[in-house]
């Protein structure tokens, strides 16, 4: 909308309509000349009509901060969305540069989610990356929340989720799923819904990430950003430049793709007071991995988790594809030699399990030779064993979450790879944390 000035703000200044249904608050993002500016709305516009007086906002979109957000359900611009008192704390804008190479930390190092099939596979960085990509129905938000419960048990951190265009139900089911999991009272969840503006939808992201800020600066121990969906953030993002009437450019995405991916991924760093990690959740178009928004966001990841709705449909929870599933930790000066040498291993049993289950479909697994029929065997069981119950279904699974130390997997792998639960049955593998010890047959 445009907006008649008699002093022209500068851009990403907070302008207000007082007189609009609800406080409405607009951010100028352009210049039409001396006296106008084009400014998007970061809420619902129901009420506003040509010729209402707009306020100048102070400065630029600032939010509340602080302890006091923990626990509750917030907007785009920080107001209540669980029907409790306005936030208060300290004033922080959500567009803000990312910290000095200067201030920034070392993120050479793992950050453990007692999650087996993670910690193994595709490590996660602490104040790094993660991009988590799964449709719908494969146990994302599920293992999100899980993510949630293990910061905030293992590491005493903080968690702050930003629902980028969620639907309402998601949002209702996720608040109240994470209230009966006692993972609330360590978390922030701030949404731009998707019957709301793209300037609200597109905002969300930032907002959750300032949040995120304030805990890290705080030195509040680990911090957990959730984001859901980031593909959401990029088509908010088109939106708002179709909206200011710029010629689109690849596949109709908007020319600034690369610079407004960036601009929320170099926000999300380590510093000597904390660390930020980030799990985002991406939607790929038509399964297309070279999609442009896909490769930008691709481009900032340190690792990438697939869910695999062919290991949903076996019933292996996490859902997590062993095979696609990648991270820039698994490099043995970082990791170890050891836990290289066992990942690796899983992953060649694995893989060479899948080589041949076409033969064992058609003629059945006793055709194998004694050393692939060994191979698949074992690869079963460590099939069956990197499932895991979560600690925030156990109500409604009626199984007791698990949480398993690395050192604990490395041990439990290097056994199943040595042959020490050969003669085990595969049921006794699945869905459970950590194995007995056994000794290796001679």
């Amino acid at each position: 909308m445009d907006v008649q000035c008699l002093r022209l703000p500068p851009l990403g200044h907070a302008l207000l309509v007082p007189d609009a249904e609800r406080s409405l608050t607009l951010e100028v993002v352009q210049h039409l000349d001396d006296q106008r500016v084009r400014a998007i709305a970061l809420a619902d516009t129901e009420g506003l009509a040509r010729g209402m007086k707009v306020l100048d906002g102070g400065g630029p979109v600032q939010v509340m901060v602080g302890p006091q957000t923990l626990g509750r359900l917030l907007g785009a611009t920080g107001e209540p969305l669980d029907g409790g008192p306005p936030v208060e704390g300290e004033p922080r804008p959500i567009l803000a540069p990312p910290p000095a190479l200067t201030d920034s930390g070392e993120d050479q190092q793992i950050l453990p989610t007692g999650i087996k099939v993670i910690d193994l596979l595709c490590p996660f960085v602490r104040g790094g990356k993660t991009g988590l990509f799964g449709g719908a129905g494969v146990g994302k938000t599920v293992l999100m929340m899980e993510f949630m419960h293990a910061i905030s048990h293992l590491h005493h951190g903080v968690s702050v989720f930003a629902g980028v265009g969620e639907r309402i139900r998601e949002g209702h089911e996720l608040w109240h799923e994470m209230r009966d999991a006692g993972v609330m009272n360590r978390a922030v969840l701030v949404f731009g819904q998707m019957d709301e503006p793209p300037g609200a939808r597109y905002h969300a992201a930032y907002t959750a990430l300032t949040h995120a800020e304030f805990f890290r600066d705080q030195g509040s121990g680990e911090v957990l950003l959730l984001m859901d969906n980031l593909f959401r953030f990029v088509q908010a993002g088109t939106e708002i430049s179709g909206l200011l009437g710029r010629m689109p450019a690849s596949v109709g995405y908007q020319p600034t793709l690369l610079n407004e991916v960036a601009s929320i991924q170099e926000r999300i760093l380590s510093t000597r007071t904390g660390a930020i990690t980030a799990i985002q959740a991406v939607y790929v178009p038509a399964d297309d991995m070279t999609d442009p928004a896909v490769t930008a966001i691709l481009g900032h990841l340190d690792a990438s988790v697939i869910l695999s709705r062919e290991q949903a449909a076996r019933g292996i929870y996490p859902a997590v594809d062993p095979l696609l599933s990648t991270s820039r930790m698994l490099d043995p000066l970082v990791i170890g030699e050891r836990h290289a040498r066992i990942a690796g291993a899983v992953r060649a049993h694995l893989a060479r399990y899948k080589e041949l289950e076409d033969i064992i479909a058609m003629l059945g697994v006793e055709e194998l030779s004694q050393e692939d029929q060994r191979v698949v065997a074992r690869a079963r069981r460590l099939q069956r064993y990197l499932s895991q119950p979560f600690e925030v279904v156990a109500e409604h699974t009626g199984m007791q979450g698990a949480s398993v130390p690395l050192a604990t997997t490395l041990d439990d792998c290097e056994r199943f790879l040595a042959g020490a639960y050969d003669a085990l049955d595969e049921d006794a593998c699945y869905m459970r944390g950590a194995m007995p010890p056994l000794s290796v047959p001679a």
